[in-house]
């Protein structure tokens, strides 16, 4: 787990409709899953390892604070999440803002809506 991780947002845990950072849980819906180049783009992994990714909507509000007072996208409702599941490694990121989060390489190097990205392990 990333020191980001365990000071933000604590445990996560997934599944088909919801995801619980920190005993508070919000509804997911999968939207798509993620191109090897999507993967690569947003988590700078390597485009030939394995692992599946996903791209997910969510509502989670600014007020919403986690650990240490802290909040996913600072003033703004967390709208985005995108998923990287590579053996025991989760890798997420979360991103404001109404439009799906472009993840190229150049959209998530000058994203201002990425609030934050984050990894886990099992």
């Amino acid at each position: 787990m990333s020191s980001t991780a365990q000071s933000i947002t604590g445990d996560i845990a997934l599944s088909d409709q919801k995801i619980t950072i920190n005993f508070s849980s919000f509804t997911i819906a999968r939207i798509r899953s993620l191109e090897k180049a999507e993967i690569s783009a947003a988590f700078d992994a390597d485009s030939n390892a394995a692992g599946s990714g996903s791209l997910y909507r969510l509502n989670i509000p600014a007020a919403k604070k986690f650990l240490r007072h802290n909040s996913l996208c600072g003033a703004e409702d967390t709208q985005w999440m995108i998923t990287y599941v590579s053996g025991r490694d989760l890798k997420v990121a979360f991103f404001a803002g109404q439009k799906t989060p472009p993840l190229t390489v150049d959209a998530m190097q000058n994203s201002t809506d990425l609030c934050g990205t984050f990894w886990y392990e099992k």
